[in-house]
């Protein structure tokens, strides 16, 4: 290509066309020039000539002693007139464009947080820190971002959390402290945190900006972890059409089979009981005193969502079975428009430990309907011959007497789901 003197540099459309793409995903370049070298506004214009072409390696050489002044491009590029890239720097920017981090790392920004899971309370603390280099997602070239925090597997709703938004940011600082409360160690094994960055717009939709996942075995109990990740996109879902005839079958089946995995282990909440059985006073001791169990309705977490606004409006009701005269029945009070009640509510049965051994606790949560019956959301039972963490907690309480036994209990939709129209 030849430049005149005096007239604007150009490249021809043939020029633009002939421009190698490779197929694949879209890898961002730093500069356009990097694709005309010879082309830079600070080189000089150099002209092609035909008489005495480039030789193809150093070793090759010319009759009449002119094999001095034939260059390589390799040795074209080291005489510093910008004429040609040398083999270093094409080798330095294919390295670039075809990094991985240019696409994850500067694209859609990074985030820094703390998590710090305390054993005794059952609570596991998310400290949102900050993001930097987050993508633009406005006109304005800016964003509104915030962060939200889901457990995985789980119902979306019911285990969310959200951070404030930071307006006209892409450096957000937030400084938040999120608590999920009733997680147990088996729960911390078992689930992944889920880390999403989105841009909050009032007019429209709000927009997904970029997500990171941290397995929580990672963190140990009662010690602070502190990460700096790299926001992603979403992981792909597997389509059974981009696979083979054979493949299809075998994806569709996979993908009931998660589905199933996925209902099986949804739960309905979680549910904070404290337990206290007190011996009947000796004669002669604590007059005013009354033996018996003393049940402590405290709170719930990540409860199922039974209204059509995403929320419920719980209250928990007990029983002291087998209930032959109907008088073991107790209700709480109900808590308007959320997931995460706290009750803070305490009940007594008169009754001896001889008695209790034989008895069962049933606890159970309902969502509170007004004008149509009341819908079940999930209980728990307490008893001698039960399993897991309730057997435990049951049999703690009647192991200390007079202490008081706290535990965080899984609500389970096993029970019957029976209306209920007190």
């Amino acid at each position: 290509m030849t430049v005149r003197k005096g007239k604007k540099l150009t490249i021809s459309i043939q020029e633009h066309m002939a421009i190698d793409v490779c197929p694949g995903p879209i890898r961002p370049i730093r500069q356009i020039s990097a694709y005309f070298p010879r082309l830079s506004p600070t080189a000089e214009p150099i002209s092609p000539n035909p008489a005495s072409p480039l030789a193809l390696s150093p070793g090759v050489g010319t009759s009449g002693g002119t094999s001095g002044s034939l260059l390589s491009p390799l040795q074209a590029g080291a005489r510093g007139g910008g004429g040609t890239l040398s083999a270093a720097s094409s080798i330095e920017t294919s390295v670039d464009i075809c990094s991985s981090d240019s696409d994850d790392s500067t694209a859609l920004g990074t985030l820094e947080f703390e998590l710090r899971y305390e054993r005794a309370t059952s609570s596991l603390h998310c400290n949102i820190i900050r993001a930097k280099g987050l993508k633009p997602m406005d006109f304005n070239g800016l964003a509104d971002p915030y962060v939200k925090l889901h457990l995985l597997p789980g119902a979306c709703k019911a285990n969310k959390l959200k951070t404030k938004t930071v307006r006209n940011s892409l450096n957000p600082v937030w400084n938040e402290t999120l608590t999920y409360f009733g997680i147990t160690e088996e729960d911390m094994h078992r689930k992944t945190l889920r880390l999403s960055v989105c841009d909050e717009d009032k007019l429209t939709h709000n927009e997904f900006i970029g997500e990171s996942r941290v397995a929580l075995r990672r963190v140990k109990p009662d010690q602070t972890k502190r990460f700096y990740t790299c926001l992603e996109h979403p992981p792909p879902l597997p389509s059974p059409t981009a696979m083979g005839t054979a493949l299809r079958g075998i994806s569709c089946y996979l993908r009931e089979w998660e589905n199933e995995q996925m209902t099986s282990l949804e739960e309905r909440g979680r549910l904070l009981l404290s337990l206290q059985f007190l011996p009947p006073p000796a004669e002669g001791e604590g007059e005013g005193r009354r033996g018996g169990l003393y049940v402590g309705v405290l709170r719930c977490a990540h409860l199922a969502a039974m209204d059509v606004n995403g929320f419920s409006d719980p209250y928990v009701k007990i029983y002291l079975k087998p209930d032959v005269k109907k008088k073991s029945k107790h209700k709480t009070s109900v808590i308007k428009k959320t997931l995460n009640p706290e009750f803070n509510e305490e009940f007594f049965y008169e009754i001896s430990l001889s008695e209790l051994v034989h008895k069962t606790l049933e606890v159970t949560v309902w969502d509170y309907d007004l004008g149509r019956s009341n819908d079940f959301i999930g209980g728990v039972c307490l008893s001698c011959h039960v399993q897991g963490d309730a057997l435990r907690h049951w049999m703690d309480c009647l192991r200390n007497k007079g202490q008081r036994v706290e535990r965080w209990h899984i609500l389970a939709n096993e029970l019957p789901q029976t209306t209920c129209h007190d």
